[in-house]
Order: structure tokens, then C-alpha cells, then sequence
């Protein structure tokens, strides 16, 4: 089971999906995550979706925008 953190990213991510809308910047994913979206306040963040990366369950599309990996489903269940 994913830590609380790394559900919310995915969580944001699907939603994004789900919505037919642009994929997220790092920006976009301080906010949802109630931070500044100043690079200092961001590293934890960072860390963590580059790690999701690493496991396969985002991508990122652009370098700095992220969506869910092709294939993967949202909370519920829809790719």
C-alpha cells in the first residue's frame, strides 16, 4: 500500500486524466499539496513523483509536466 503522499499525487493525476485536462506541472502539484510552488518547498515533492516515475505509474510528459502512465488506472479503476 502507497503512503498517503504518494496516493494524493496519483490521485491528482487521475483527476487531471479523468478530466481530459493538461498534465500537471510541479507547480500545479505544490498547490494540491498546500505548499508554496517555489522550488525550495518543492524537493520532498519531487522526490516522491520521480520516484513514482521510476516505478512506472506516472510519466513525464514534458520535462516538468506529469500525467498517469499510459496504461495505468485512477482511483476508480478507469485508465
Amino acid at each position: 500500500m502507497l503512503s498517503v503522499d504518494y496516493q494524493r499525487i496519483l490521485t491528482a493525476l487521475a483527476d487531471r486524466h479523468r478530466l481530459c485536462q493538461a498534465p500537471l506541472t510541479w507547480q500545479e502539484l505544490a498547490v494540491a499539496f498546500g505548499l508554496d510552488a517555489v522550488p525550495a518547498s518543492v524537493e520532498a515533492l519531487r522526490s516522491k513523483v520521480k520516484r513514482l516515475i521510476s516505478w512506472g505509474w506516472p510519466a513525464e510528459w514534458r520535462p516538468g509536466r506529469f500525467t498517469l502512465a499510459q496504461g495505468v488506472a485512477g482511483q476508480d479503476g478507469a485508465s
